[in-house]
Parts: structure tokens; sequence; C-alpha cells
């Protein structure tokens, strides 16, 4: 049985959407059914309206279904993306994270392979201690995290960032060296949820 993939992510423009895309296109073609889910926006129309794309990015992407605890527990596996708030997990990504008390008391969270990625405006922006930091509730729920680490050689081509795919959203949209990466990243975790299950 093929395992199944949850990739949950925040984008307020997209960049974060587009490796959300690529990381679920890598864990199809490793053979996993997958569900991608964006989590709830929290912030105001006034804050989304003040940036032209934020408020474009939210009209294009409400097919994508909003992700609930349900699509947690349905899970083999989990790739959670965020952009970089101040080296951190953004808000709406974390409060969906902070909901998840009562699976993770059930144990319904744990001995999952999870892995991260991220979009900070530039290269050192915090891109990393953002993918450490989501990792922080990774390690409370018991997940076995699969980060790229430096396997395979488009981790370098996209950067080099061995905990998780990231990308300057600065730069503009995401090029292939960082999708291909992404992609990469998604097949690595199917292939270690398939050994899991197995």
């Amino acid at each position: 049985m093929s395992p199944k993939v949850a990739v949950i992510y925040y984008s307020a423009t997209g960049t974060v959407y587009q490796l959300a895309k690529a990381v679920a296109e890598g864990a199809e073609k490793a053979g996993a059914e997958v569900r991608v889910r964006r989590v709830a926006e929290l912030a105001p129309d006034a804050a989304i309206d003040s940036n032209p794309a934020w408020r474009e990015h939210v009209e294009a992407t409400r097919h994508v279904e909003v992700a609930t605890l349900d699509d947690l527990a349905w899970a083999d596996a989990y790739a959670f993306g965020t952009p970089t708030r101040y080296g951190n997990v953004a808000a709406q990504l974390k409060q969906f994270l902070d909901s998840t008390g009562g699976l993770w008391q059930q144990g319904a969270l744990a001995d999952k392979p999870a892995t991260g990625f991220t979009s900070a405006g530039n290269a050192h922006g915090g891109n990393e201690s953002t993918l450490l930091a989501l990792y922080n509730t990774l390690h409370h729920w018991g997940s076995i995290i699969v980060s790229p680490g430096y396997t395979d050689p488009v981790v370098f081509a996209a950067g080099g960032n061995p905990y998780g795919t990231s990308h300057p959203g600065g730069a503009g949209a995401p090029g292939e060296e960082p999708l291909e990466a992404a992609r990469y990243q998604g097949e690595r975790l199917a292939k270690f949820a398939a050994r899991l299950r197995g």
C-alpha cells in the first residue's frame, strides 16, 4: 500500500506554495498518495490588501483545501512549509501546529517521518533557523526528521541548505534548482515513509 504524505504549508505571496507543489510532485514520483493543504490565513484584509502580491496569491489559491487535524491523522508522513518570520515559523502555520495537542496526546503523530521547507526574503534571512524552529515541534511529536542533508547534488545546486529546501523570495519565484531540490526532498520523505510502513 502506498504511503500517504500530507504537504501542509503557509504562503503569503506564493514562493512557499511553489515549493509545496514541488515537494508533492516528488512524493508522488516515489509512489505516495499526497494531500496538499494550506493553513488558514490569520492576517486581516487590511494587511493582505497592503501588498498586491499577497492579495493576488490569496485569491489564486482559494481552490487549495484548508488543512485540518484529519489530514495529520490520515498521513504517514508530513512535509511542512513556511515563510520565515524573524527566523521563525510564520504565525499561520504555528497556530495550526499548536492545535495538535489532542492528536499528540493520543500518540497519533509519533514515529512518522517529517520534513520542512521555507523561504526568507534573502539568502541569510533566517531560512536555517526557521527550519530548526519548526523541527522543535516535530521532536516533541516524536517524529523522525527526514532532512535532505547533503545526500544529492541537487541540494548543493539549490543553495546547500541541509535542513530543508529554501529559496530567497526576494530573488523572485523559485527557478528549476530549488524546485528540483524540493522534489527530491518530497521523494526522499515518501521513500522513508514507505520503508517505515514496510
